[in-house]
């Protein structure tokens, strides 16, 4: 049975540390008024305000939230195996399994959106998801932390730790999309979005969206006042790089003016004669570690744990960036050879060459006429490297 819900947002200027990835607008203060209409019973604007069930339970092990299906899964599991955390299921249509690299870690598989409830409400204490889903559920607060020591922890009340940021997929946006042709034929830009004079308290804007929290805060910040969204509960458990099929059908059934939804390639929209515009990104995303503050500062081996995976994930992110390039060099001396390197900008290497003598027998003396240089380069700057290695002579 469909519900609807009017409900004011405010914008009260929050208690936020300088360091939270969370943007908040205290320019525009005032209450817009926004209706909300869901396909289930219970809407999911009541978790917005972070009244979500946080009774204490008490439990031994430590428990990582995953993705249990889809696109994100797959990637998420993927990154864990490459990091030597392989995920062990017994059952694959169990929700429960382990990594047997950790002592003590159990790993539930859950919807992204309820990894970060069940974060809120301290029954999980690490997850990974993407940011727009933290940033959509766990809008109770929550701080960035990046720290492969994790000496320092925040002591305020924010719920959720972004322990990282960038696990280097599942890359995404979240962005507004209007039509191609008809009134919006010859609107590029959010502001002439909310310019435009069709929007009226009678008549507003009509926002397809499972965004509940990120659609109207950015819509309220940017001037659009007369809005209202319309979403069906589970809309967004498709792959973050597929456009709904739902807010498709709210557009194309004509009860549906825009679409907020994330978008990978854009092709989707295209398809449909659907287009982004300026301004309209509420959200750059992509997979992220997140914490429960009080389970890292409370729970027994939360803290350590947490550190053994961002020991991990930090390597081999690093790893996956770096090439190592090893080439042989005539010269007179290492000091001498390293000095031609180093004329070089990109062969510096991350602390500098590493630059070792190779022997060889010549005349039934060994010698020393070459020297073996090493050095670890960035992806993007392999080609350029090779090219100055050249400049220097390496081959020579």
């Amino acid at each position: 049975m469909s519900v609807v819900r009017t409900i004011f947002l405010q914008c009260p200027a929050p208690s936020v540390s300088p360091l939270s990835t969370t943007p908040f607008s205290t320019s525009k203060c005032g209450s817009v008024k926004f209706t909300i209409s869901c396909s289930s019973a219970v809407s999911p604007v009541t978790v917005l305000n972070g009244n979500v069930d946080k009774k204490p339970y008490e439990r031994t092990e430590v428990r990582l939230g995953l993705p249990s299906k889809g696109r994100m899964a797959t990637d998420t599991l993927d990154l864990l195996k490459d990091c030597q955390l392989s995920v062990r299921q017994v059952n694959p249509r169990q929700y429960v399994a382990e990594i047997p690299q950790i002592s003590n870690l159990e790993v539930w598989f859950q919807r992204p959106k309820d990894v970060v409830r069940k974060l809120v409400s301290g029954d999980l204490d690490l997850g990974i998801v993407g940011l727009d889903i933290v940033q959509e559920y766990g809008q109770a607060g929550f701080f960035f932390i990046r720290s492969s020591s994790l000496q320092f922890l925040w002591q305020g009340d924010d719920d959720l730790i972004l322990v990282h940021d960038a696990l280097d997929y599942g890359d995404c946006r979240l962005s507004i999309a209007i039509p191609k042709y008809g009134i919006f034929e010859n609107i590029n830009s959010l502001k002439e979005l909310a310019q435009m004079p069709q929007w009226t308290p009678e008549r507003p804007l009509r926002v397809a969206t499972g965004f509940t929290y990120l659609g109207p805060k950015f819509m309220n910040e940017n001037g659009l006042k007369h809005v209202t969204f319309s979403t069906a509960d589970g809309a967004l458990e498709a792959a973050p790089a597929k456009i709904d099929a739902y807010y498709i059908f709210s557009f194309k059934m004509g009860i549906a003016d825009a679409i907020v939804d994330l978008v990978s390639s854009g092709t989707t929209l295209r398809e449909n004669n659907l287009k982004e515009i300026e301004g309209g990104v509420i959200l750059e995303s992509q997979a992220v570690l997140v914490a429960s503050r009080r389970s890292l500062i409370q729970r027994k081996g939360v803290l350590d744990t947490t550190h053994e995976m961002l020991e991990r994930l930090e390597a081999h992110l690093k790893a996956m960036g770096q090439f190592t390039v090893t080439a042989n060099m005539r010269g007179s001396s290492a000091q001498e050879v390293a000095e031609r390197v180093l004329s070089q900008a990109s062969l510096s290497g991350l602390q500098g060459p590493t630059v070792s003598p190779v022997f060889c027998k010549r005349d039934g003396k060994v010698v020393a006429d070459y020297y073996a240089i090493v050095i670890c380069v960035p992806k993007k700057a392999l080609y350029k490297s090779v090219q100055q290695l050249r400049a220097v002579r390496i081959y020579s």
